[in-house]
Parts: C-alpha cells; sequence; structure tokens
C-alpha cells in the first residue's frame, strides 16, 4: 500500500486550470502596466505552463488511483514549484532577499513536471510507491 494518499486529482486540475486563467488575464489586463516586457513575458509563460498541466493533471485524474498517485504528485508538486515561484518572483525587485528562496525552487518544480510526463511515457501510469 503506498505511504502518500491520494489526491482529489480532478478538483486540483480544475481549480489549478481556473487559476491559471486568472493568472493569464491579471498578467495581461493589469500587470502589463506595471512590470517590465521580461517579467510580464516570465509571468504568462507560468500561466501558460500551469494550464498546460492542469490539463494533464486532469487526465491523470482519470487514471486507476494505483496508477494516478505518482503523475498526479509529480504534476502537482511541479505546478505549485514551477509556477508558483515565478509568480512570486515576478514581484520582487532584484536582490531582494525572497528571490535566493524562490529562484531555486522553479528547476526544481520544472523538473518534478518533467518527471510527471515521464512517468506518463514510461510506465503508463503504472507507477507504484511503497509496499
Amino acid at each position: 500500500m503506498p505511504f502518500l494518499p491520494p489526491l482529489p486529482l480532478q478538483a486540483i486540475a480544475g481549480l489549478s486550470g481556473a487559476a491559471a486563467c486568472i493568472a493569464g488575464a491579471f498578467g495581461t489586463h493589469t500587470l502589463r502596466a506595471h512590470l517590465p516586457p521580461a517579467s510580464l513575458e516570465a509571468w504568462q509563460t507560468a500561466a501558460h505552463y500551469q494550464l498546460i498541466h492542469s490539463l494533464a493533471l486532469l487526465y491523470v485524474s482519470t487514471l486507476p488511483p494505483a496508477a494516478a498517485l505518482v503523475p498526479g504528485y509529480l504534476f502537482t508538486a511541479g505546478i505549485g514549484l514551477f509556477s508558483g515561484t515565478i509568480y512570486g518572483l515576478t514581484g520582487l525587485p532584484k536582490g531582494h532577499t525572497g528571490r535566493k528562496v524562490l529562484g531555486p525552487l522553479t528547476p526544481l518544480g520544472g523538473s518534478f513536471l518533467i518527471a510527471g510526463w515521464v512517468v506518463l511515457a514510461f510506465t503508463k501510469g503504472k507507477v507504484r510507491l511503497g509496499r
């Protein structure tokens, strides 16, 4: 039995997709006047990746629970770490202490997203944790 509990993947996917839409619209309609172009582009990249991986998570939610566990955790953590840290970084000025905390987490989140795809590609979601 896996030592990680199942996640409510469909709900997480739906809420994450909605948040990605909100973030994209917020960036386009509100942040455009307040952020330099490079920061705005990073914000939009975060929203784009969040939306794509929310759809991937929605697909994972259709797999049997045992098959969905590992990619579900990977995509959920990846969305939070990758997109979440980029959202945070765009609002911090250069040299801010928070950049030292958030900056290293972004590639970790990206690695989780990649790992989620690899799990799906090579195991069809049949990776199991625990005994």
